[in-house]
């Protein structure tokens, strides 16, 4: 049978095909058992070590001929030194302390971080100072609890751009859900937080569930002194807004931070029509709807109109607490007094 140069090309075709259709159920394979061996033995099958439970050798390795070359099983053991911090990190969170609060502790206190600590484990980062996601990456892992867990992330391959396959495939870093952890049963490694109590500081808050209050100007105030937005606050059951300039943050201000600025919701409520007619001042006289000015109608439009009005040309409202002025506009700023 005499092969042409296009039956040469499919049959490469075709093999590349099933080769890669092999490499990916092998890998299926090798993921499903190395799932398995955590799950049912408590294995570790490896990534990065935790902060405060380094790897120590255990009983020898099931493979006969592995065992003969003196290869172990590891597992966790709790450090002596890191050990009781992550233990402190976990009572703290759980007496309602702060990520923030907690991180600046840490560094207060002048403990070395995790990159720090183990510089091998961590050479991209700087090992400066504990940062929010590290203190919440720790807060986060269920491996404290005693058991061993694996699979949280994974690496998919995509197209660097879909566009142009010829540019190849990159490698993206993704978290997987729960339900696709593999997660052995208590009792691998000795806990430093119970099940409760890790349980306890995953959402802090959901006991207050049903205390979710509506506030309407969400997201359209910024603080003229720090340039961060308001937090929602409420208070003797009336919604208003604070700035705390940066209390929340890990980080200590550079310079004393002020006060922290507190407005009540009615009072901006009341002024925003006056706000409205401020900054429609030098525009078409429409109304806020959009309707002709022969169409418009003569009434002053409602606090919710505004609101509309201010997010649909995203407009954000400045507070300044030394003036109690609140502006508005980009170009040409109006002012008021609140």
């Amino acid at each position: 049978m005499i092969q042409t140069a296009d039956n040469v090309e499919d049959l490469m075709a075709m093999l590349g095909i099933l080769a890669r259709r092999e490499v990916i159920r092998a890998r299926h394979r090798v993921i499903d058992a190395m799932a398995a061996q955590v799950s049912e033995q408590g294995r570790y099958e490896g990534g990065r070590v935790p902060y405060g439970l380094p790897l120590v050798d255990g009983r020898p390795h099931p493979n006969r001929r592995w065992a003969r070359r003196g290869i172990c099983l590891r597992y966790f053991a709790v450090d002596p030194a890191t050990g009781p911090v992550v233990e402190w990190m976990f009572s703290m969170r759980q007496e309602g302390l702060s990520l923030a609060r907690i991180t600046r502790a840490l560094n207060d206190a002048a403990i070395p971080c995790p990159s720090a600590e183990d510089p091998e484990s961590n050479p991209h980062r700087t090992g400066k100072q504990w940062t929010l996601g590290t203190v919440r990456e720790i807060l986060l892992n269920p491996v404290y609890t005693g058991r061993m867990v694996w699979g949280r992330s994974r690496t998919d391959r995509e197209l660097a751009d879909p566009d142009n396959p010829g540019l190849g495939h990159i490698e993206v870093r993704r978290r997987n859900t729960p339900d696709k952890w593999a997660i052995s049963p208590p009792g691998t490694h000795q806990p430093l937080v119970s099940d409760a109590g890790f349980i306890a500081v995953q959402n802090p808050r959901a006991e207050r569930a049903d205390a979710k209050h509506d506030y309407r100007l969400r997201g359209l105030l910024r603080c003229a002194l720090c340039e961060r937005t308001f937090e929602g606050h409420w208070v003797n059951q009336t919604p208003g807004y604070r700035c705390r300039h940066g209390h929340n943050s890990a980080k200590d201000p550079a310079t004393p931070r002020p006060k922290s600025v507190h407005l009540r919701e009615d009072r901006v409520l009341a002024k925003l029509p006056l706000l409205h007619r401020l900054l429609t001042a030098a525009e078409p006289a429409t109304a806020i709807t959009g309707a002709p000015a022969s169409a418009a109608r003569p009434i002053t439009p409602s606090p919710e109109e505004v609101i509309d009005h201010l997010r649909g040309r995203a407009l954000e409202l400045r507070y300044d607490p030394r003036t109690r002025m609140l502006e508005a506009g980009n170009e040409h700023p109006v002012r008021i007094t609140t």
